[in-house]
């Protein structure tokens, strides 16, 4: 009987070169296309909020909000909290109004599903929301929608406050706006005067666009 043999060790393999792993392409933003518009908006005071809602009806941008908060936190960096003070109005005194980035809702003509525009009126005292939903807007639709959301309502505010957007404002400035002239008269038919923000206080109006957020969306 041939006697045992010790098992020889695997011989190890050294290869001749190592092929690293090849690191992965940078993804571009869909924000740098923007990047001059956006850093002018940051330089008039504006928010994330009105820096996109711009972009997509003034010039067709095609990303989402997210994508613009990503981009405005990179380009300002590290930041301080700021103190904010809180505005406390009595009821019915004051409602805030914004436009935000409705749900995906199937289009009765064409059967796709679109994107369509959240507006939302805000009351001051209570928080009370009234929320609409539209396809596209414009200076009527924007009157139209102050109309239903009073009836909502039951009543109207005794103050109006919106941002500086061309529905509402037809020449935005620091101490003198320009109100449109057809939601200047609606306004005047129900005896509400209309404040716009500040240029650079777009977030006076924080009530009403916290409210736009698609999280806190609920059918109306």
């Amino acid at each position: 009987m041939a006697p045992d043999r010790e098992a020889k060790p695997a011989k190890e393999v050294t290869p001749d070169f190592i092929t690293p792993f090849s690191a992965k392409p940078a993804i571009r933003s869909t924000c740098e296309a923007y990047r001059e518009l956006i850093e002018q908006g940051l330089a008039l005071g504006r928010n994330c909020k009105a820096i996109w809602q711009d972009l997509v009806s003034d010039h067709g941008f095609a990303g989402d909000y997210q994508a613009v908060k990503r981009f405005v936190r990179k380009l300002r960096g590290p930041r301080c909290r700021e103190a904010a003070g809180i505005i406390v109005t009595a009821p019915g005194e004051e409602a805030q109004v914004d436009y935000g980035s409705g749900p995906m809702v199937r289009d009765p003509q064409s059967g796709k599903y679109r994107r369509t525009r959240l507006f939302v009126l805000t009351l001051g005292y209570s928080r009370k929301c009234v929320r609409l939903l539209t396809w596209r807007s414009s200076v009527h639709t924007w009157a139209e929608l102050h109309e239903k959301a009073f009836r909502r309502l039951g009543g109207c505010p005794r103050l109006l406050v919106l941002d500086n957007l061309k529905e509402g404002v037809a020449v935005p400035d620091l101490y003198d706006p320009t109100v449109n002239p057809l939601f200047r008269d609606v306004l005047a038919h129900y005896g509400v005067p209309a404040l716009p923000c500040r240029i650079q206080d777009p977030d006076r109006k924080d009530q009403a666009s916290y409210c736009t957020s698609s999280d806190r969306f609920e059918a109306s």
